[in-house]
């Protein structure tokens, strides 16, 4: 009678019976990196180009014509763009701005709120006061409280139709520069009103009613909901209206209020050089326009929080990660690799 056949646990691997699986990796031959990339080919535009090098030309010929044209003269640019009459004009245009600027918005807030109260005599009151001051040129305006003192010698604070608490000289009260600031915060007020109450009713009503919901209180509501979300449509168009205030004030001039336009007028009406003392000006402008723009664009950013997770880029934030992006391409191309 033959023998048994051996058993499985003595036979080498493999050459069992019962199948088992392989886990060796030594057949497997790892497939050829393929060294033809995918590359994507670039979308040209060649107008495009074409385009921006007319315009250089152009931008190129204005500034030579800066550079090289004697009616410039920019010596006498030089003279006055730092004289302390200018100076002395310019903080007075700062000032008009400022307080323009601070009782205007401070005023149009209140008919912003006004416009949208529930009471029908403010809402009318406001609503008019808009229509009126929108309708009325600011150079009529101004003069208008200029030459206040024609209508009322003196007035009085008191009780309509009944007595008088107090009262003053018009004259006495009233200058000229108290007159410029009246006009433009009013001008500047109905102009604001209608800014901040776009901002506001471009909130979603149903965050004030879930405010409601938790029992946030309104005052807390109107600060910490409805204006950090409102700011984000009013700064652009409140700071447009900045802007144009602080170009107003040299409507000014026609009340002779050494602003900076018109002192840069008194100073060609002596001298004759009306270019350059215009240039004088216009740089100044500029210059604060440029700054305003700058203090926005911050603003902007800082109310920006609530809407982007992250705040966006600052103008040196994108240069230096401009050239960090161009360093880290320099590292990593091999010298004399072509792109």
């Amino acid at each position: 009678m033959s023998a048994p056949p051996a058993s499985d646990a003595t036979a080498p691997p493999g050459e069992s019976g019962a199948a088992t699986p392989d886990t060796s990796t030594e057949h497997l031959v790892a497939a050829p990196a393929s060294s033809d990339a995918p590359r994507v080919a670039k979308a040209r535009h060649p107008w495009r180009w074409v385009a921006g090098a007319a315009a250089l030309v152009v931008v190129a010929q204005f500034a030579h014509g800066l550079a090289t044209n004697p009616g410039w003269d920019w010596g006498t640019f030089a003279q006055y763009v730092t004289a302390k009459s200018v100076l002395s004009a310019l903080k007075l245009t700062l000032e008009l701005t400022l307080w323009g600027t601070a009782l205007g918005f401070l005023l149009g807030t209140a008919l912003a709120v006004a416009r949208l109260s529930n009471n029908p005599v403010l809402r009318v009151i406001s609503w008019v006061y808009i229509w009126a001051f929108r309708s009325i040129p600011l150079i009529v305006q101004l003069l208008f409280w200029f030459n206040i003192a024609y209508l009322y010698r003196t007035m009085s604070i008191g009780i309509p139709f009944g007595p008088a608490f107090f009262s003053f000289d018009v004259n006495g009260v009233i200058s000229g520069f108290t007159a410029a600031v009246i006009g433009l915060a009013l001008h500047q007020a109905a102009y604001s009103a209608e800014i901040i109450r776009a901002g506001f009713i471009s909130v979603d009503p149903a965050q004030l009613e879930a405010s409601a919901a938790l029992g946030i209180p309104r005052w807390r509501q109107f600060r910490t909901v409805v204006v950090p979300q409102a700011m984000r449509s009013i700064l652009p168009n409140a700071s447009n209206e900045v802007i144009s205030l602080f170009k107003g004030t040299s409507i000014v001039s026609v009340m002779a209020i050494a602003e900076l336009f018109y002192q840069v007028q008194v100073i060609y009406g002596r001298n004759g050089r009306v270019v350059p003392l215009l240039m004088v000006a216009t740089v100044w402008y500029i210059v604060l326009t440029t700054a305003l723009s700058i203090v926005q664009f911050y603003i902007e950013r800082h109310y920006a929080k609530g809407a982007q997770r992250t705040t966006p880029p600052t103008p040196i934030q994108r240069l230096r990660a401009k050239f960090r992006e161009i360093a880290a391409i320099d590292v990593a191309s091999p010298r004399g690799a072509t792109r």
